[in-house]
């Protein structure tokens, strides 16, 4: 099994919905906090988007866990973002049986 090696400060952000003031709303991103990470790539895909293509790259995330309902406890919708890339994640699990880490399933979108 390869070893964990949290070297990389990623910042994990929630969706915000802000009131736009006619009745709608806007969503922003509201940082949580930050988590050391270790990102390791698993594949990639080009894709249509429109008028653009994209590159479709899913990622594994390992962090360290946190208890259910913590702020610090990565979910589904919820984002990782290093700098100006952005990286989606769509699932979370137990990375080990005594669950001291979390693996996120997360995708990362970029056109070309």
């Amino acid at each position: 099994m390869k070893g964990i090696n949290l070297n990389r400060n990623l910042i994990l952000e929630a969706p915000e919905r802000v009131a736009d003031g006619a009745g709608g709303f806007t969503e922003s991103w509201a940082e949580l906090g930050r988590l050391w990470a270790d990102v390791s790539a698993r594949t990639g895909r080009e894709v249509a988007g429109g008028t653009a293509r994209m590159s479709n790259t899913a990622y594994r995330i390992t962090v360290r866990s946190a208890p259910h309902g913590a702020p610090s406890r990565p979910q589904p919708g919820q984002r990782f973002r290093d700098g100006a890339r952005v990286f989606r994640i769509e699932a979370v699990t137990e990375h080990d049986a005594g669950a001291r880490f979390l693996t996120c399933f997360a995708e990362e979108e970029v056109a070309v």
